[in-house]
């Protein structure tokens, strides 16, 4: 007897309702943008049928749950194309795209008018879905267009790609769908804005995002990454018979794929020009990029009688829009700061009118952009607004220069503040390191009164920007110079509320330097890193003015942490603020000092990942290993010794098996603390 048949049908019924559901909800969320439940039902249901699925281990091939889980790949396995994924020729005028017409109906020939169907241009990723008996069992890139790249793990973590073929009719017993990966052009600002504050390089555009998120060799990245599907074409196919380019594109749809945002099918080549300046009109509209139109001889009886050149359809011509440029003088160069202090440079220009819109200034990105392009004060530069929004620098026009242009460098000081910046080696972003740069001291203060951090109830996010908009929390010791008449006199405190915020303050006055080296925010510092310099240094005057080789010979220290304690350790400012809330009453206490030393703890040199619902809280758990001498960490990877495992444990497990990782559980912790402390267990 096979496991599938142990399971009782009630329970097989059960899963195969939730993952009929579930892809439905899901199709009306990503695809319809019109979801019939909420997010709470739908987590509900997801919840109900992994634990389904946990439990008698039956999970169907379409099931939801496979949209995740896959282990880091080493590299991506090469796919040749049934059938090649062909380019497709381009016009760059309406006169082109007459001579296209003319040329279809010579070869054809015929003087009758030709059926068209015409669509946006997504500039994005062609991507092939291929599908056996309805279920996706791989998708591959473009690549030169007859062999590509196996990326499908990372396309089934695209909520719109269906995993099976719904809709009426028996699905084909073959097909090759293909289509475009995209990223709207939100998402790509602030994929790119995240990117910018970590100090990562950006991307040039949303093409690129796009493609560089599907090339990620761990899914769980691209997992992160909102992009779309849009499915216009079909490769090698049996078992389905269709007409024309349209009927295809109904099919996808009523297969819930998602198709094209619009697709217009018109007699003669006038009607098609009248469409391609209807996309060209309404370019700004679409919340994707686009960069032109497609048009498409309908008829597939007639894509067949025209065939292909080497590389191209004889059938389709992509008509390109041009890009949105203009060409002006740079006035300034300047350094704006982000709430995690990254310093961005950006450029000042006289205005020039983009696409219908007046820019006058635009990021640089970063200074190794600026060295790249060997850009200058005084320059004359192409700027472009790419996807229609966001104004960069093309390049600079050399021929223009008269020698009167000026080099920007690096700032050596916070234009926010005027405190000392850091740029660590390898790394292209500037920071400041300051505790009261105005530029990020609300964010900074939130971090502090984190429940992590100093764990100051009531001093959240609204809280601070409004205190700070009072100007009664400038600076870190302001918080402990709060009265609660302070807070009586602004809205939304009453006496309960301010004597309660008062209250939490005090009570944070009294913390250990592993908490307040956390909360403080330093670069690189997180709760394990803080924790470290805790049991290597015995007080927090020990840390005054240290330099970066005192850290780095800390064994998990790292240069990264050692050159970013060192700067903030040794800017004046910022000894200043300390010193001050010590003096306001901080109190703090270093109880991890002496554990530090201890060679002999039982989990000493270990490291930990945590995942799924343990009998304790995870806190508790990391704080039980930490004691015990081991390291708990969030990434899991081939030099982690344990994963602890409880209930619910997620991809993490399936990762963990595929690194060689060993598996515990809370109890089987417990009984490796005792046998290695060689004591009976105390807790």
């Amino acid at each position: 007897m096979t496991i599938s048949e142990k399971i009782p049908e009630q329970i097989k019924k059960e899963i195969a309702q939730l993952v009929k559901d579930l892809n439905y909800h899901c199709y009306r969320y990503y695809v319809l943008d019109a979801p019939v439940i909420s997010d709470t039902e739908y987590d509900r249901e997801y919840r109900r049928l992994k634990e389904l699925e946990e439990k008698s281990n039956y999970i169907l091939p379409d099931s939801p749950t496979l949209r995740v889980g896959a282990p880091p790949l080493e590299k991506f396995e090469k796919v040749k194309h049934t059938e090649p994924m062909l380019s497709l020729d381009n016009a760059f005028s309406h006169d082109e795209v007459r001579e296209f017409d003319k040329r279809i109906k010579r070869l054809l020939d015929s003087d009758r008018e030709i059926e068209y169907t015409v669509e946006p241009k997504y500039d994005g990723l062609a991507i092939e879905l291929s599908y056996r008996n309805g279920l996706l069992y791989k998708s591959s890139t473009r690549g030169d267009g007859y062999v590509g790249e196996d990326v499908t793990w990372n396309i089934r973590t695209i909520k719109s790609v269906p995993l099976k073929i719904e809709g009426q009719g028996k699905a084909p017993e073959e097909i090759d769908i293909r289509g475009e990966v995209f990223i709207d052009i939100d998402e790509f600002e602030n994929l790119n804005k995240q990117r910018e504050e970590k100090g990562e390089p950006l991307f040039a555009n949303p093409r690129n995002a796009a493609a560089g998120s599907i090339r990620q060799l761990d899914p769980a990245v691209t997992m992160l990454r909102k992009l779309h599907l849009a499915c216009y074409g079909i490769g090698a196919v049996k078992g389905l018979r269709l007409k024309s380019q349209a009927e295809l594109v109904n099919w996808l749809a009523e297969a819930r794929f998602p198709t094209p945002a619009m697709m217009k099918t018109v007699q003669g080549i006038d009607a098609v020009i009248a469409v391609v300046r209807e996309i060209e009109d309404t370019r700004g509209d679409f919340t994707f990029e686009i960069d032109g139109a497609v048009i498409k001889v309908n008829d597939f009886v007639l894509q067949q009688k025209l065939g292909v050149k080497t590389r191209e359809p004889r059938w389709a011509i992509a008509y390109k829009f041009e890009a949105h440029q203009g060409t002006t003088k740079i006035r300034e160069i300047h350094g704006s700061v982000g709430r995690t202090g990254v310093i961005t440079p950006f450029a000042v220009f006289e205005p020039v009118k983009i696409g219908g819109v007046m820019v006058s200034r635009s990021t640089l990105h970063n200074w190794d952009e600026i060295k790249r392009k060997d850009i200058k004060i005084g320059d004359t530069v192409v700027v472009e607004r790419a996807g229609d929004v966001i104004p960069h620098v093309v390049m600079v026009v050399k021929e223009e220069r008269t020698g009167r242009e000026k080099s920007f460098s690096i700032p050596e000081k916070c234009p926010a503040c005027g405190s000392t910046v850091m740029r660590e080696e390898g790394e292209v972003a500037v920071r400041c390191v300051s505790l009261h740069c105005p530029a990020q001291i609300q964010e900074k203060i939130i971090h502090f009164a984190s429940r992590g951090g100093m764990d100051i109830e009531g001093l959240g996010e609204k809280n601070v920007e409004l205190l700070y908009s009072r100007g009664l929390i400038q600076r870190f010791e302001d918080i402990y110079r709060l009265e609660k008449e302070n807070l009586l006199e602004l809205p939304r405190f009453a006496e309960k509320s301010a004597h309660n915020l008062i209250d939490a303050i005090e009570k944070s006055k009294h913390t250990t330097l592993a908490k307040f080296l956390f909360a403080i925010g330093i670069l690189h510092v997180g709760e394990y890193a803080a924790k470290l310099l805790a049991k290597n240094f015995r007080t927090l005057e020990a840390l005054y003015h240290i330099s970066p080789e005192e850290i780095i010979h800390i064994k998990q220290a790292g240069e990264k942490i050692a050159s970013s304690v060192a700067a903030f350790f040794n800017d004046k400012k910022n000894l200043q603020t300390l010193n001050s809330m010590i003096e306001l009453g901080l109190d703090i206490k270093n109880p991890d000092f002496a554990a530090g030393t201890d060679a002999h703890l039982p989990l000493k040199g270990l490291s930990f990942v945590i995942t799924g619902t343990l009998p304790k809280p995870r806190k508790e758990v990391e704080g039980l290993i930490e004691k015990h001498g081991g390291r708990p960490s969030s990434a899991l990877s081939a030099k982690t010794n344990f994963l602890i495992a409880g209930e619910e444990p997620g991809s993490k497990l399936l990762k963990a098996k595929s690194l060689g990782v060993r598996t515990i559980s809370y109890t089987e912790l417990l009984k490796l603390i005792e046998e290695r402390s060689g004591h009976p267990r105390l807790f």
